[in-house]
């Protein structure tokens, strides 16, 4: 039984930096192709908003990546999955309602932005009570 839950935790750890890892990567890739590829089909004010989302989706995976290296030192605590979970689900939310908005002028897309705003929020006061509860260091 203690095995499988050792086991458990060490899928969660790993899984933080996957996702912190992988949107990174994906920020970088998108980030290259707003610079490169989209400059000259889409309009200034939507290169921005295109800017906009490659630079939360890179901050909030590099906050992923942080979740991933606390959970190794901390036990994964259910603040600290909150954290990740929300954090994902802003960069989904938030960055790509704004790279739908930029590519296709589809304004009705902007409504979901604020909503994967508001999960960033809520995935960094989650941190802060993960590590305002955790005892200390755990192996």
């Amino acid at each position: 039984m203690m095995n499988k839950q050792l086991e458990q935790q060490n899928i969660v750890k790993k899984l933080w930096i996957i996702l912190g890892a992988f949107n990174a990567l994906l920020a970088i890739l998108l980030g290259t192709f707003g610079a490169h590829g989209l400059k000259q089909s889409i309009s200034p004010e939507m290169l921005t908003v295109y800017q906009t989302a490659v630079q939360y989706q890179m901050s909030h995976a590099l906050a992923l990546l942080m979740i991933g290296a606390v959970a190794h030192f901390w036990s994964t605590s259910s603040w600290l999955k909150a954290a990740g979970w929300l954090l994902t689900t802003g960069i989904v939310l938030f960055s790509g309602s704004l790279y739908l908005l930029s590519i296709t002028g589809i304004k009705n897309f902007g409504w979901i932005t604020p909503v994967g705003g508001i999960c960033f929020i809520l995935g960094w006061m989650a941190l802060i009570l993960a590590t305002w509860k955790a005892d200390g260091l755990s192996n």
